[in-house]
Formats: C-alpha cells, structure tokens, sequence
C-alpha cells in the first residue's frame, strides 16, 4: 500500500492508475466524501463499497493503493509529457460538458485544443478518394483557424492530421493507449510533427495497451472536445458512429460525407445522414453548420487536362479502371490505355489503388 499522496493532481494520478477506477466511480466518491478525494483514498474498502455505484472490486483497488502515482508522474516528466487537470489554464474547457472528463490529461506538445475545433474521423480500411477527402477538408478548416481532432489511427484520421499539418494548422490526436505508446507505428514521424503545432493527448496511465474498452472511451473524449463531428467513410459498425453517437448526446454537430451506394465504407455515413446527420460534400458545408462563411468557391474548380477528356469519364463516381477494363470501355488498345494510365498518374490526375487498379485522386 502506498502512502496518500496530498497535491489533488498526485491523487487524480493515483486514481486514474488503479484497475476498476474511472472518472464516473471518483465523481461518486467526491459526493460521498464532501469532494475530499484524500479521505476517500485512506477510507477502508468496507466504507468504499458502501457507496452508491462503486463497486467492490473498485473499493478493493482504492483501499489497496497499489499504484506508484510518484513514479508516474516522474516518468511522465522524463518522457517530455505533461499531465494536465481540470484547475490547470491549459485544460480544454469544452470538456466540462461531458459527464465523465477524464480525470487527468496526458499531454505532448506545446498546445491543448480550444473551443475551435472539428473532429474528422473515419475508417481505417478507407479508400483513396476518403483519404484524400480527409485530408482536403483538414487542410481548408485548419486554414480558417480551426483545430482538427481525430485519433491518429490508419485512414482517415491520419489523412485529417496530415492536411490540417499541410495548412500549418493546429491538429490533436486523442489516443486510446498510454501516451508512451504509438500505434500504428508510421505514425511515430507524424507525431513528432504534431507535437510542434499541436498536441497528443491520453487519459489512460503510461503503458496502458489499446483494447475494446479504450476506443469508446477515447472517443467520447474527441467528441467532448469538438463542435462538429465530419464522418468520412465508415461501415455501420464502425468506431466514427460511437463517437458520432456521442457527440449527438452532447448536442453537437453532425456531419457525414455521401458515397457510393454499393460500398460497405459508405453504409455508415449514409446510416447517419438517414437519422438527421448533415450531408456534407465540401468545407464550405461545414463552416456554414458552424456559422460561418468563407465567402468563396467549396473547393477550387480545376480544369482537366483536355488531352485525357477521353478517358476521365470512365472515372466518375469514383470508379477504378485497370488497363483492360479501360481499353474495353474506349475501345481501343490495351497497350494505349495502359500508357494513358500512367501518364494520368504522372500528371496526378488518377492514383493507383493497392490492386492495381486507378481512380481519380
């Protein structure tokens, strides 16, 4: 057992570390003992119990203490994080709101989000056309001085931080795993980048792996933090609908992007539209279910090169085409619509998908 630490930072560390113990058990806590967490740390697990909603095995973990909240908070410091609380001024105010804050911030970088902020979120098995989406929109909020949060996961959310980075935009990542950990591990040079303009952050105690409990909870912390919520490419049972699930239950705005009717990437979003999400194909849509107004164009309209206008037709809709499907449509050579293929993708007009196929980019 551990002695009870006195600073209200060194006990909401504690708190966080132990097995059982979340922000919802230490709000109970806080009712029962007249808001003195120290008392309630040194109170026996037979008294704990007796709380409404703390559970025994919670109690247990309290009375036992068997959390090394100095080492936390000395590894933390060694390892350039900081830990942020509700009394801190660096604390993101928004996330008052939520019934649960977290009971403490991990944090890496020199910035915390304000109340600025947009949450672009999406799948991991994302297309070409989502990422490129994402990252796009990234870049046109984080131009008009908006945050963008996501999760630092493959697909979409990387997309998102990458163009608002693009923008030399503000962007946070809320991670679902202890703040020394990084997953995916590509993700270790874009972190670094964050840090300088930006910031990472965590609820969870150092070392803490990802598991199904951690997503949601993350989640909920993206959703606290925004004022909007964009979907971009998500299957109906995809972690974006949780944290769109949540942002809708703190009365925020929900926007979902449309896409094709037979992909599984899109039957999220189009589920979200259907029940009263925001159909939303450009950052002008957005900013204007935020109140404000760019006053012009939603995306630059960009000319294609006329010497490709007979095949970029077969490209609508996102359609992909490999050298023989193409030929077949055109009627012409395989060996033609190969070589235009790969003049396309030089000129950026088209990229190449991981089958081998192309799409417009």
């Amino acid at each position: 057992m551990l002695p009870i630490p006195t600073a209200a930072r060194a006990q909401r560390v504690l708190l966080n570390g132990l097995t059982g113990v979340g922000p919802v058990t230490v709000r109970r806590l806080r009712e029962a003992f007249g808001g003195d967490l120290a008392t309630a740390l040194g109170a026996p697990a037979e008294q704990l119990a007796k709380v409404s909603g703390v559970s025994r095995t919670a109690a247990a973990a309290i009375a036992a203490r068997e959390f090394d909240w100095a080492l936390e908070m000395r590894r933390t410091t060694e390892l350039g994080f900081r830990l942020i609380t509700e009394e801190d001024s660096a604390w993101p105010n928004q996330l008052t709101r939520l019934w649960d804050p977290p009971l403490v911030l991990y944090a890496e970088g020199a910035h915390t989000p304000d109340d600025r902020c947009v949450g672009i979120i999406g799948s991991r098995h994302c297309t070409t056309y989502g990422t490129a989406l994402a990252r796009s929109l990234a870049r046109d909020l984080a131009k008009e001085g908006w945050w963008i949060v996501s999760g630092l996961a493959r697909g979409i959310d990387i997309a998102a931080h990458e163009g608002a980075l693009d923008a030399d935009g503000k962007t946070a990542a809320v991670l679902g795993h202890g703040l020394d950990l990084t997953f995916p591990p590509e993700a270790v040079k874009l972190r670094r980048r964050m840090a300088g303009n930006g910031c990472v952050l965590s609820e969870f105690p150092l070392g803490r792996p990802a598991d199904r409990q951690s997503f949601p909870q993350r989640n909920r912390v993206v959703a606290g933090l925004v004022r909007a919520v964009v979907v971009i490419e998500t299957d109906v049972d995809g972690g974006s609908l949780i944290t769109a699930r949540f942002a809708g239950d703190l009365g925020k705005t929900i926007c979902a992007v449309p896409g094709r009717a037979d992909s599984p990437s899109s039957r999220g979003c189009h589920a979200l539209i259907r029940d009263g999400a925001t159909l939303v194909t450009s950052v002008d849509d957005i900013l204007t279910e935020l109140g404000e107004n760019r006053g012009a164009p939603a995306l630059p309209l960009v000319d294609d090169p006329p010497e490709f206008a007979r095949w970029l037709p077969h490209f609508a809709g996102g359609a992909a085409q490999d050298a023989e499907s193409l030929a077949l449509l055109t009627a012409c050579a395989v060996a033609e619509a190969a070589v235009s293929l790969t003049m396309m993708e030089i000129r950026g007009v088209l990229v190449r998908r991981p089958d081998g196929r192309h799409e417009r980019s």
